[in-house]
């Protein structure tokens, strides 16, 4: 088997992981990465002394896939405190998780948030969900999440004031409609383990699964063109004939004869501002739930890792989930929003870099925890995988780079 020719299109986390269980089968993978780094959708860029994430992006450390492969302490993983900080226009308040601190349950208690019945209710949910298996979440019945949490008998009031903002922010989409699959996987990770990045950037992740590799080449500024049977046509114009072909991302376009997914992508934009000082001051997420502000969320990524900038400054991110593309003036009209939310004249918010995200999430339509080997496998030499098989998720791709270099192993034995 190790002479056999298996390459992987993506530097991605799905195409890492697949490239950790090929070598441990004893191949010898090469991988072609179209940019100059690993990652896929999780990078990094250090720029002037920050540590700037391609979006807000956490690791849920609950994540099964996410123990198997990476080790915390060697990332050394900072963490967030759980529940959120609400913020409107001349009024803060917080929410919390009083199962993970029950010492909070006084202030959860009276926290304008919701009702007291609210509370309550988010009490329940977090218990069932704590005792609900995995699978059996994706085994239940789907319905969009605004009608599960409507269901459940939630308030318009806690609908508002944190599920709308903190799952638009997850899910990229504002009207909730992503499956109550997802919204329970995501609040059982969340109430199990803690929402946390590498000391050093997200990008930390997909460097750490390519540092355990040891007998695989990796081929960055390397972009693919098309794949025709076992054939893959490098934008170079160069040709390479491989024995298995790994696809880390949707076929279409790529793959000749391939119907097109119009599946698609939710697209997110991010904002990087340099302040003096938080104005939250603590490592926790800051909900905006006007709808009519442009921000769905901030954070100061410097109170939850100090390593995200060298010169002191703290350093804010704002996400926007709304559609901002043809904005002018885009970081002045944040800025100033900014200034709404905190008291903090706009002129202090020193703009870093915007990043317009467009595909930062994958589509899923009927959600699944795990898929047949055969559901991995195009045709006798190419193989797919990404966690737009599966859910959307750094925890979905690494499962499905594991099953895919299972199918391809698997056909190997036959």
């Amino acid at each position: 088997m190790t002479d056999r020719k298996t390459f992987i299109i993506g530097a991605g986390i799905s195409g890492l992981v697949a490239a950790l269980e090929l070598e441990r089968a004893g191949l010898s993978p090469v991988i072609l990465e179209e940019s100059d780094r690993v990652g896929g959708r999780v990078k990094t860029d250090y720029e002037d002394g920050y540590a700037l994430d391609h979006g807000f992006q956490v690791l849920l450390t609950a994540y099964p896939e996410a123990k198997a492969y990476l080790d915390y302490e060697t990332l050394d993983l900072k963490t967030f405190l759980p529940g959120a900080v609400i913020f409107k226009p001349g009024d803060t308040f917080s929410v919390y998780d009083p199962l993970r601190n029950p010492w909070r349950l006084p202030a959860m208690v009276f926290s304008k948030v919701g009702s007291v019945l609210d509370k309550l209710r988010i009490f329940q949910l977090t218990k069932e969900l704590k005792a609900k298996h995995v699978e059996a979440i994706f085994q239940s019945p789907e319905m969009p999440t605004m009608d599960y949490l409507k269901k459940r008998g939630f308030s318009d009031r806690i609908l508002d004031n944190f599920f709308i903002p903190f799952f638009r922010g997850i899910f990229l989409e504002e009207k909730l409609e992503t499956s109550s699959r997802m919204f329970e996987f995501v609040f059982k990770m969340f109430s199990e383990g803690h929402a946390a990045i590498p000391a050093k950037g997200m990008g930390e992740i997909p460097k750490f699964l390519a540092s355990r590799l040891t007998n695989t080449a990796l081929r960055l500024n390397t972009k693919v063109d098309r794949i025709s049977h076992n054939v893959i046509h490098l934008a170079s114009g160069d040709t390479i004939t491989a024995d298995d072909i790994l696809l880390t991302v949707r076929p279409d376009g790529l793959v000749e004869g391939y119907d097109r997914d119009n599946s698609g992508y939710r697209k997110v934009t991010t904002l990087y501002y340099s302040l003096q000082q938080s104005f939250i001051a603590k490592p926790s997420i800051g909900l905006v739930q006007d709808v009519h502000f442009l921000i769905n969320n901030i954070v100061f990524m410097t109170d939850v890792s100090k390593s995200y900038a060298s010169n002191g400054r703290a350093l804010l991110s704002v996400s926007i989930v709304k559609e901002v593309g043809q904005l002018d003036q885009l970081e002045q009209l944040v800025a100033l929003e900014l200034e709404a939310l905190s008291g903090i004249a706009a002129s202090h918010f020193q703009h870093i870099k915007t990043f317009h995200i467009a595909k930062a999430l994958p589509v899923v339509n009927g959600l699944r925890y795990s898929r047949p080997l055969v559901h991995y496998q195009i045709h006798d030499h190419l193989f797919v995988t990404g966690d737009h098989l599966l859910y959307g998720s750094i925890n979905a791709a690494m499962q499905a780079g594991r099953a895919a270099a299972q199918a391809i192993l698997s056909k190997k034995l036959v």
